[in-house]
This record gives C-alpha cells, structure tokens and sequence, in this order.
C-alpha cells in the first residue's frame, strides 16, 4: 500500500533532513538549504516510497536508476554556486527533483532524460516550473540549448564526454561525482581556455548515470 504524508508531517522531516544530513556536512549555503527545506522530495520517488523519501540513502526508481541522497544533492548544489538567471543543464533528469530546486534557486533549466517513464513522472510531479526538458541520451546534453553557465551531472560518471564539456560556456562550472574504481568522489571543474579539468572534493556514495563508461582502453 502507497504510504502518504501529510503536509506537516513531509516538512518535519524536511526540517529534520536539513538538520541532520545538511547542515552537519557543509550544505549550508541559505540558497540551497532554503530550496531544499521548500521542495517536496516525496513527490519524486514512488508512492510506496514517500515515508522514506528524506532517509540518507539513494532511493531506488526502476530501470537501473535512483534518487541521490540529499546530502549529495545539496553538496552538489553547493559546488555548482548557482546564481538566479544563470542557464543550467541538468543531466540525468530523473524524476525532476534536482531541477525543481535548480528552478526554485532561479535558474533557467534545461533538464536531459533518456527514460520516457522517468521524465513523464518528472513532467508530472513538476507543473508549472521553468523547466526545458529534453528526451535523449544524458551524455549528449542538450548542444541545441548550448551554452550553459552550468552543467549538474546528477549521478556517478566514469569520464565526462567531450560533447558535454563543449556545450559549457568560457567560465563556466560543473559538477558531478566520478568513479576512480571503487571510490566515488563528487567533482567540480572550471572550463578555462576550452579545456575543463575535473578536481574531487568529497567521497560519497553517487547513484551512477548509463552512458558513461570510460573505454576499455581507459580507466583510472
């Protein structure tokens, strides 16, 4: 049976998300900890699923897919340094929780998905947002929109794909996680003179994204 929240009992534990899995861990930016304590988090995962929508762990969707935890969501969020009218690209959709907080911190969103299932419910659970959503394969982005300010790869990456690095403007950042074997770290990088050089800033455990995958040929 479909576990439902109420209205206070869903911003009790919004409230105690940010307690103890933000603010303990540096996602104290006002922005993001003010988008985060604003966006109902339930309304992105199954219905089952809504009694456990804050817990700290990836909550699975289907298809190989999940919902970062929030801490890696807000540690994200807080690399990226998103500034109101920026033009965000979001890659891995999913079902639309990143990009309605990149919306509520006033970015123009441009969100890629390659699962129809998964962009319907984010379509759905999203109504009304500044969203430019895109079906497609994540590692392609969106190079008609191109470029962006900000690139937020939502998920475990094994290389960043030349065709996502281009479509980042002189200047611009991203952020992502990366898998160096078994570790994965969250990542950021400034793209300066063309080039864009990925640095970690934290290990954590990152949902990973398909099409990803270095070749055969390259690994860390």
């Amino acid at each position: 049976m479909a576990t439902k929240l109420s209205e206070m009992g869903a911003a009790d534990m919004r409230a105690a998300m940010i307690d103890s899995q933000l603010r303990t861990n540096d996602v104290i930016d006002p922005a993001v900890v003010g988008a985060m304590g604003a966006v109902a988090r339930e309304a992105h995962v199954p219905a089952a699923l809504a009694g456990v929508a804050y817990m700290d762990r990836a909550i699975d969707l289907g298809g190989g897919r999940a919902l970062n935890p929030p801490l890696v969501t807000g540690r994200l969020l807080v690399a990226a340094d998103i500034r109101a009218g920026q033009r965000v690209l979001l890659i891995g959709g999913a079902t639309g929780y990143t990009a309605a907080l990149l919306a509520r911190l006033g970015a123009e969103v441009h969100a890629v998905e390659e699962a129809a299932g998964l962009l319907a419910a984010a379509r759905a659970a999203t109504p009304g947002a500044a969203i430019h959503w895109t079906e497609g394969p994540l590692a392609a982005g969106a190079p008609k929109a191109a470029p962006f300010d900000r690139i937020v790869i939502d998920g475990a990456i094994e290389v960043l794909p030349d065709a996502l690095a281009a479509q980042l403007a002189e200047g611009g950042r991203i952020v992502a996680a990366q898998r160096d074997g078994s570790v994965t770290r969250l990542v950021q990088g400034v793209k300066t003179g063309g080039a864009v050089a990925l640095r970690s800033f934290a290990d954590m455990d990152v949902a990973p994204l398909p099409g990803f995958a270095a070749p055969n040929s390259f690994r860390f």
